[in-house]
């Protein structure tokens, strides 16, 4: 009885330090598990800085394209890259914080309605998603893949002809954006 006694002490002795250990403690930075800084964004939206510094790589790599396969459009370029920035920053600023707010519940609003009746069986998933997405147009995706492609295989002609058409997109989105601070 007495040997039962102390092999159940000890167990328990054994096991409160594993207990312990399972009350919710933080990581150990020390140990690789490092936590992410907080999102230094001005404005409280959720763009974070991991997308910030993906989105200036790319601006990065187009103005080095730039350079290479479409030099006389280098000032152009620049011009439509930093107007783009800059209509960015000013629809995300207090200034048109309501209008942003607005923008976004209307938004929110036709998601729902469009979810409900994809989930009645009205829409199938292609209408449902081309309707999501309204007049959006993601050929600049495909474009900038393709100039991607074009670059890597050396194709200069390819690589001018992409560049173009992503400038024309850059203006286009522009003029789309400064229409709708306008309203």
């Amino acid at each position: 009885m007495k040997m039962k006694m102390m092999i159940l002490a000890l167990g328990l002795f054994l096991s409160i330090p594993g207990f312990a250990s399972a009350t919710g403690t933080t990581p150990d930075p020390s140990k690789g598990q490092a936590e992410k800084a907080p999102c230094d964004c001005h404005d409280g939206h959720d763009m974070h800085r991991d997308w910030q510094a993906k989105m200036a790589e790319r601006e990065q790599k187009l103005l080095t394209w730039v350079d290479k396969y479409t030099p006389e459009k280098k000032a152009e370029w620049t011009k439509v890259l930093a107007e783009k920035k800059a209509l960015h920053e000013k629809w995300h600023s207090p200034e048109f914080a309501k209008k942003h707010e607005e923008w976004k519940k209307q938004k929110l609003a036709k998601m729902q309605a469009l979810k409900k009746q994809y989930d009645a069986g009205k829409l199938t998933k292609e209408e449902f998603f081309k309707k999501i997405h309204g007049d959006k147009d993601f050929g600049h995706w495909k474009t900038f893949h393709d100039l991607k492609t074009a670059v890597d295989s050396g194709d200069k002609k390819k690589a001018a002809e992409n560049l173009n058409l992503l400038l024309a997109h850059y203006k286009q989105h522009n003029q789309m954006m400064t229409d709708m601070m306008k309203k």
